[in-house]
């Protein structure tokens, strides 16, 4: 489980097809502190540590997640969000993410507002049910608070903070990101269904 409070930002160092996919991820966390098995979550994904150095860490990534993520997109030198998996005891600063992207979403507007950044995205019309406004979604492993639900489209604000931290500095039109919609909201729309 994971929090969605992004605490470093990686670069893909290396991308190797084996059967399936092999990343090696430069980081800044004390790789000594990380275990082989160990689930990191990256740009949102739970992935599992196979490997360890100083400095980096690698992952084996199935097909199926590829074809459900915005990792088909990843290049040597990409930036991607990072968050080790909670702990007992720690704070919960965001919410309850489970690093299980349900799909992925597109950015299709950025307007400056105050001192942060508005963006709208278009989720997958399945998954756009679950969103809800004041709600939270996970967006490349991102905690977010939901602005404004319009059919497929919702709207989110990011801080200056939250930008200068993450890889959402770097966000722009066009860009395809991984969704995770809240669990929460997922078991109550179970729950009307069964009513």
């Amino acid at each position: 489980m994971f929090t969605g409070i992004i605490t470093d930002i990686g670069r893909i160092e290396r991308l190797e097809k084996t059967g399936d996919l092999r990343a090696r991820i430069a980081t800044a966390y004390d790789t000594a502190t990380i275990e082989i098995g160990a689930s990191i979550a990256c740009n949102g994904v739970c992935l599992t540590a196979v490997a360890l150095g100083p400095g980096w860490f690698d992952v084996d990534i199935s097909a199926e997640t590829v074809s459900k993520t915005n990792i088909d997109e990843w290049a040597e030198s990409t930036r991607i969000n990072l968050e080790r998996a909670l702990k007992v005891g720690d704070e919960l600063g965001g919410h309850i993410v489970s690093g299980h992207v349900d799909g992925v979403a597109d950015l299709i507007a950025m307007e400056d507002e105050g001192g942060s950044t508005r963006m709208t995205f278009r989720a997958p019309a399945e998954l756009a049910k679950f969103i809800a406004p004041k709600g939270s979604v996970t967006l490349n492993g991102t905690s977010l608070t939901v602005n404004e639900v319009d059919g497929n489209t919702f709207g989110i604000n990011v801080i200056p903070h939250t930008q200068e931290v993450t890889t959402w500095g770097e966000a722009a039109v066009g860009d395809r990101i991984n969704l995770e919609i809240d669990t929460l909201a997922r078991y109550v729309a179970r729950l009307a269904e069964m009513s």
